[in-house]
């Protein structure tokens, strides 16, 4: 399964998903980073197939099991790498990210998703993360 984590990195701090070799397989790349700073919103959608929007355009899908690559819609590309039975954590992304949202399946999304506001809080002077639901 996909390891969604913040690194700190000489150029600040980056949102960098890991996909595992068969995923990386499937996708035709094995990791994904997008700076902190382009991150808009953050959520947890239970339901996986409601993260996933678009057609696919690279990597591979096997319905109602799981979902790995990009898709393209109306709005931009999506990197999903997404499972059934396991909660999603939806980045909605700010241009000139490279996609314009990230979905990626893991098993403590609701720690993940702190994980990716609390830098956010550090840098906004402390105040409450704003957080809007994925669409």
């Amino acid at each position: 399964m996909a390891h969604l984590v913040v690194e700190a990195r000489a150029d600040g701090a980056t949102v960098v998903v890991r996909l595992t070799w068969r995923e990386a397989l499937a996708a035709r790349r094995r990791t994904v980073a997008v700076p902190l700073a382009r991150v808009r919103a953050t959520g947890v959608e239970p339901d996986w197939w409601r993260a996933v929007r678009g057609t696919p355009a690279t990597g591979r899908c096997r319905p109602g099991r799981w979902c790995v690559g990009e898709r393209v819609h109306p709005f931009g590309r999506d990197f999903v790498a997404v499972r059934a039975g396991v909660p999603v954590v939806v980045v909605d992304l700010r241009p000139p990210a490279p996609f314009s949202r990230l979905a990626v399946s893991v098993p403590d999304a609701g720690e993940t998703v702190r994980t990716l506001r609390r830098p956010a809080d550090l840098d906004a002077g402390g105040g409450e993360p704003g957080s809007v639901e994925p669409a």
